[in-house]
Order: structure tokens, then sequence, then C-alpha cells
């Protein structure tokens, strides 16, 4: 089974972080959410949510996948931890997934792992000027490799199937898809 880190920071953008959670875990992903530290985090629009475990315990392990949701100041919250950073670089060194929604892209621009790759986020966030090497794209997600990249909560859902279609196969993607009835 695909395993899968979701960071959760204060300020997370609520919709990217449960619709990603809710349809890898309904695809038989097992998905472990983490805080930045011990406290419920506060979405950005006053939702509480419990993660799992703390970032540092969920660190005692290996991911197949890490995914960032955005929102503000979520992402910059994630961006500003060095943890956060040094396990972006490291699973895109070791071939793993790195996903990225919003305005967290960015987190991943910082890590060097959108060097030289298409990505998209949500629109302002990835200044051209400021990353020249990242192709930016319009698209609601974009797949570079093992990269993948969305633009915000109203393409949350396609982006999570595009996940689970990366890590379970595209049967699964269209099974779970049909239960939502879209």
């Amino acid at each position: 089974m695909a395993t899968v880190l979701v960071p959760l920071a204060q300020g997370v953008e609520e919709l990217e972080a449960v619709t990603v959670v809710d349809l890898l875990r309904r695809a038989g992903i097992e998905v472990v959410t983490a805080g930045l530290d011990t406290a419920p985090v506060k979405g950005s629009r006053g939702t509480v949510l419990l993660p799992d475990t703390t970032l540092d315990q969920a660190l005692a392990r290996e991911y197949d996948m890490l995914v960032l949701p955005g929102g503000q100041p979520g992402a910059t919250h994630l961006e500003q931890d060095t943890r956060i950073l040094a396990l972006a670089g490291k699973m895109a060194r070791d071939k793993r997934f790195t996903a990225a929604i919003c305005a967290a892209p960015r987190v991943l621009a910082r890590a060097g792992v959108l060097e030289g790759k298409r990505a998209t986020s949500f629109p302002g966030t990835l200044d051209p000027a400021q990353w020249p090497n990242v192709r930016l794209e319009n698209s609601a997600v974009v797949t570079d490799g093992r990269v993948i990249t969305s633009r915000g909560p109203g393409t949350a859902m396609d982006f999570a199937l595009e996940l689970i279609a990366l890590l379970a196969g595209k049967e699964k993607r269209d099974q779970v898809e049909a239960g939502l009835q879209r």
C-alpha cells in the first residue's frame, strides 16, 4: 500500500487538505497528517483540524509521496520550516513523489524541486523573475515526472484524483471518482 504524508500548518486551506486526505483514503492509500507542532491546526477559514501526529514523529518513517496543501498563512509556514524543505528535497532526490497545491508549490520551488520542471500554482505565487527555471502553466493540475502541482481550492478534487492515479492506477482513480457522482 502506498503511503502519503500531508503536513498541516496553521492557516492551511481546509478544502485542499481535507479533499486530498479524504480521496486518497477512499482509494485505500495510507495517509498520515502531521502538524508542525503538537497544537490542533486552525485552517485559513477557522476550521480546526486534528493531525494524526506531529511532523517530528512522522519523519521517523519513509513515504511514497509528500503532499503540501496551500492556503495562507499555511503555505508560508511550510516554506519557513526547514524540516519541510529538507524533506521535499530528499523526496525528490530519492525519486519519490512531491505534490503541492495553491500557494504550496512555492515550497517545492524553494526546496529546488521545481528546477527545470513544468508547474502551476495559485496565480502570483510563483514569480517568473524569482523562479526563471520553473516553466509555469495555467492548467488545473500539472504533472512533470514525479512532481505534481495544482492551482487552488477549486482544483483540489482533480489534484487528488491525479495523485490516486499515480499511486494506485487509473482503474482505482476511476472507481473513486465514480463514487463521488461528479
